[in-house]
């Protein structure tokens, strides 16, 4: 039987497991980037100093290196740390979701301060353009979570080298890779694809709402 097609046989059901992990560190990046970001978004809109030291943590972590925060917490951070019996929770995929939360607290807090803007305009609508914002949010999280193959942790793209190293062709680790990018890619960027249509049909609605609102105004 040749090597790919018996390669193939197996890699589905290990390469979704693959995936499943990397939608565990979105899901981690995601929690912690709302719990940091909501706030960040409230305090610059209050301006003054409170506002401009919002303004320049969120631009920090805006232009902080993925990769050199994940490398820093490794290095950085104790891994076998425990308290009251609970179990080291610096495992590979807490210091990946750890290193991707910078971005996902300042997308958010940028999406955030849009959204009470809104809200403060008296239009709730507006304000639900932060939801695709989230979303689309997480799933540029799940795609940045392959940084975790770097380190170790057996994420989708961990999953696809590992299987591409048995093969015993240069052809067939290519077609491999392009199997698993494939299965990787293409269901994210539908998922983009399908963001960025409710994110068109809610601006629609939100504009015509103004529209309506405005001669009313007037």
């Amino acid at each position: 039987m040749n090597p790919l097609l018996e390669r193939l046989a197996d890699f589905l059901p290990v390469f979704l497991a693959g995936m499943a992990v990397n939608f565990e560190i979105a899901g981690i990046a995601i929690a912690l980037g709302l719990a940091l970001g909501l706030p960040l978004a409230a305090m610059r809109l209050q301006g003054g100093t409170v506002g401009n030291a919002s303004t320049s943590i969120i631009a920090l972590m805006r232009a902080a290196p993925t990769f050199v925060v994940m490398f820093f917490l490794l290095n950085a951070m104790p891994v076998d740390v425990s308290a009251w019996g609970v179990p080291p929770i610096m495992s590979g995929i807490m210091t990946v979701a750890l290193s991707l939360v910078p971005y996902s607290a300042a997308y958010i807090a940028d999406s955030g301060v849009e959204a009470l803007q809104q809200l403060r305009r008296g239009s709730p609508l507006g304000g639900l353009l932060f939801l695709p914002n989230v979303t689309r949010a997480f799933f540029v999280l799940v795609m940045s979570s392959g940084a975790g193959a770097a380190i170790g942790v057996p994420e989708g793209i961990a999953v696809i080298l590992r299987q591409a190293e048995q093969l015993p062709t240069l052809g067939d680790k290519l077609t491999l890779f392009a199997i698993g990018v494939a299965f990787f890619g293409i269901p994210l960027q539908l998922c983009f694809a399908g963001m960025s249509l409710a994110q068109r049909r809610l601006t629609r609605m939100v504009t015509r709402n103004w529209e309506e609102a405005l001669p009313r105004q007037i």
